[in-house]
């Protein structure tokens, strides 16, 4: 993932570039959960004034990404344990949610684009390239959201991943994290692939819960203990 958070101007686009880097910035960890957002930094990192990182944060903190705090200013939310465990949970039920979805509604050209999602996993796993890794994750649950067809599960989700990446990075410091994620992405794949809806749910599920285990593992060791909503736990990332 690049460091470069310039942005082209546009004015019909630049709030939402200016949204998609700082949201970038916090999902690759660039930006470290109670860090605080000066303006006036950012205005000269990113390339524009004060007006669009206003608005820009406005629209992170309504997602719980930002977190104002009295008195000094604006800054990276961070996140519980017991908070994590909450949407980890509901993440596995719209996700299984979303899988049977798009295994049953999906087309050819969807199909296609999850393929080529996967393959770039495998290629940001051999790389050992977390930026490139984040990229092809999202890219995949991406996918799998615009297929399922369902919008109110795309909105929720997206919601809920926004929260998430808080944790994607640590999630990706377990060791043997790769193998075990990409067994469990296979096995999404060839689920949808065959149309077998409630065999794509169930792989989507175990997929999130397995994720979870590791997230709140590593949350736990800092805070304490830790809400367990995984049945079966394996070494993989979100």
């Amino acid at each position: 993932m690049s460091d470069d958070l310039q942005v082209v101007r546009q004015a019909a686009t630049l709030r939402r570039q200016v949204e998609d880097k700082l949201r970038g910035a916090i999902a690759s960890g660039r930006f470290q959960p109670g860090q605080r957002l000066v303006e006036r930094e950012l205005c000269e990192l990113i390339g524009v004034g004060r007006t669009s990182i206003r608005e820009a944060l406005r629209q992170l903190e309504a997602e719980g990404l930002v977190l104002t705090i009295p008195h000094r200013g604006p800054a990276v939310s961070t996140i519980t344990s017991a908070e994590a465990g909450e949407l980890y949970a509901v993440r596995a039920l719209l996700e299984g949610d979303a899988g049977k979805g798009f295994a049953r509604h999906h087309d050819g050209a969807q199909l296609l684009a999850l393929q080529n999602s996967i393959a770039l996993i495998k290629r940001a796993a051999e790389q050992t390239d977390q930026g490139l890794m984040l990229e092809a994750k999202t890219a995949f649950y991406q996918v799998l959201m615009d297929g399922c067809g369902n919008r109110f599960i795309k909105q929720f989700l997206m919601t809920i991943h926004n929260r998430v990446n808080l944790l994607r990075v640590k999630s990706m410091m377990e060791p043997g994290r790769s193998v075990h994620s990409l067994a469990e992405i296979n096995e999404i794949y060839e689920a949808v692939a065959a149309r077998d809806g409630d065999r794509a749910a169930v792989a989507c599920s175990n997929h999130i819960r397995a994720a979870a285990a590791i997230a709140l593992r590593m949350l736990g060791s800092e805070q304490g203990p830790t809400p367990n909503i995984a049945k079966k736990k394996k070494t993989v990332v979100v």
